[in-house]
């Protein structure tokens, strides 16, 4: 049985909370350029180049490429024959994203109750999913999901007898009503079946694979990549300004459901995608 010490796994999660903030992803870089060669609209293409020059400033100066930095969301990946050490998984991530979020001079964004909405002053709880794997390892992938893109996301309990048609027509649908509001060009990520709550978890959980990564199945690789070139024909562009890049990327994850559910979530990333991960 290995053992990992809580004080490792919340040093290792502040610096990937500011990381995420301040480093932008190699493949999301990649995409920009891509689609700068591509976006035809001279507006989209100023948009894409100050993109990519507020990811350099974000990179040389150690500050956040959006000021929304987000809700912290994590999914681990704990192996059977690993112990956490020293005390409780959940609260050594918190205390990961109360440093990281507080040295980092990053913004709190998390109120204690979503009624009352008084903050908590150092952007805790994040959001913890623990899955229990083979090996003694434990992964630590994190999302700092912002409000705006998050706000655009959507769920949806079709009927069987909608069918893929019906499937698509929401997802293009809820990219259409996001529009400007979710800070393109954005990744759509999809989650297609489970139940109402695993639909929305498989959907954010596909938005770690890297752009142009396409799913294993080529059936889901197919949709990925027309409903892609659907959205971009919505004409959004990047910030709502118009053009032809208004999605990066679609991700699709599919699991089994009800015969008498097709449960569909749409969750949508805008251009600040922070994702960072780490393996101890």
């Amino acid at each position: 049985m290995r053992e990992i010490h809580i004080q490792q796994i919340t040093e290792n999660v502040a610096t990937m909370c500011q990381e995420a903030s301040f480093d932008l992803g190699d493949d999301m870089i990649q995409a920009f350029q891509s689609s700068l060669k591509t976006e035809q609209s001279e507006v989209g293409q100023d948009v894409l180049t100050q993109l990519l020059d507020n990811a350099e400033i974000a990179k040389q100066e150690r500050i956040p490429m959006c000021q929304d930095t987000g809700v912290a969301v994590f999914y681990a990946e704990l192996g059977y024959n690993c112990k956490i050490t020293g005390g409780d998984l959940y609260e050594a991530i918190n205390e990961g994203v109360r440093q990281g979020y507080g040295d980092g001079f990053l913004r709190h964004s998390i109120v204690s109750d979503p009624l009352d909405r008084k903050n908590t002053g150092d952007n805790t709880p994040g959001v913890t999913y623990v899955e229990m794997v083979e090996g003694d390892q434990l992964k630590i992938k994190l999302t700092a999901k912002g409000g705006g893109s998050e706000n655009m996301s959507r769920l949806q309990m079709l009927k069987p007898s909608d069918g893929l048609e019906g499937v698509e027509d929401f997802v293009l649908e809820t990219v259409r009503v996001a529009g400007p509001n979710a800070c393109p060009p954005m990744i759509v990520g999809v989650g297609i079946g489970g139940s109402f709550e695993k639909s929305a978890y498989i959907a954010k959980k596909s938005l770690f694979r890297q752009v142009g990564e396409r799913h294993h199945d080529e059936r889901i690789a197919v949709l990925e990549e027309n409903w892609m070139k659907k959205c971009n024909h919505l004409g959004i562009g990047p910030q709502g300004m118009g053009g032809t890049t208004t999605a990066l990327d679609v991700k699709i994850e599919v699991h089994p459901c009800h015969i008498a559910s097709l449960p569909v979530a749409v969750n949508i990333q805008c251009h600040a995608s922070r994702h960072k991960e780490v393996v101890l």
